[in-house]
């Protein structure tokens, strides 16, 4: 009786698991692929989930997308609400990366380069297009989207990466992210930072600000004004860089907005203008 008590709890326990494993509604044309290796660093290994449309005549783009969580907290399994790639027949990308408990900086960084990477190296077998890659995080997720898209082919957080001779993203999508590590008063960050914490050159070359050029790629912003734990002054620091380089941006301000925890009628419309913005560059 208690070997046929255990049996049930195991395979309950096992159905449960796996139906956490998926928390994305997405439409019968996609396939998915979850919980691929896209990396192995010692005894880790870095996940992604990947829904895609094979269906498709054209090899279609493809959005990675990036948790927050101050870097030492959160999931891909948090993420869902993808509806508006679906609908424009974008793949998406939800990955997991290394957090701080796990690995100082710049580990996470060098995970988002992989999943770049690794993308682009399987572009074929999932019908993308890896010069249609766009990039997007919220909060600590914001700050390794930038990281991830504005190092373009600087490939000093490489070495986790497939051979990928063309690392660039089409486009970044940044909601409240960390622009520079430095100016965020937060024990997340030092912890992320770890034994570099008072090194302000490693700072410096963890913050997204120090990598706008003439040549980054186009950049949505999106900060609640209203914002208690990340100041909407990263976001106007990084918009004044993108114009001072002449790169192409969109900044939207929600007013009176929090720290993503924004209404409803904000989130559609912040989903609007941001496919709005994937248009307006002919990415689809």
């Amino acid at each position: 009786m208690k070997k046929i008590a255990f049996i049930l709890l195991f395979i309950i326990s096992w159905s449960y698991s796996n139906a956490q494993m998926d928390t994305v509604t997405h439409p019968a044309s996609f396939s998915k692929k979850l919980n691929v290796e896209y990396a192995k660093v010692n005894d880790w290994v870095g996940l992604v989930d990947i829904y895609f449309n094979t269906t498709n005549p054209t090899p279609t783009p493809i959005v990675i997308n990036i948790h927050g969580g101050g870097w030492n907290k959160g999931s891909k399994e948090t993420q869902r609400g993808f509806g508006s790639w679906f609908k424009n027949d974008i793949a998406v990308a939800n990955m997991g990366y290394r957090l701080s408990q796990t690995a100082s900086a710049p580990a996470a960084i060098e995970d988002v380069r992989a999943v770049i990477a690794y993308v682009k190296y399987h572009a074929k077998e999932l019908n993308i297009d890896p010069n249609k890659v766009i990039i997007m995080g919220g909060s600590a997720g914001g700050h390794l989207a930038l990281m991830g898209g504005l190092l373009g082919n600087d490939k000093r957080f490489d070495k986790n990466c497939l051979p990928v001779e063309d690392m660039r993203v089409a486009a970044i999508i940044d909601k409240y992210g960390i622009t520079e590590v430095k100016a965020w008063k937060s024990k997340s960050a030092q912890q992320w930072l770890g034994e570099n914490h008072h090194n302000n050159k490693f700072i410096a070359s963890v913050a997204p600000v120090s990598y706008v050029s003439e040549n980054s790629p186009p950049t949505f912003i999106v900060h609640g004004d209203a914002d208690p734990i990340v100041p909407i002054e990263m976001s106007y620091d990084l918009q004044k860089k993108l114009d001072k380089a002449r790169v192409y941006h969109e900044l939207y301000i929600v007013k009176d907005g929090l720290h993503g925890k924004f209404p409803q009628e904000e989130n559609r419309e912040i989903s609007k203008r941001i496919i709005l913005f994937i248009k307006k560059l002919n990415i689809i």
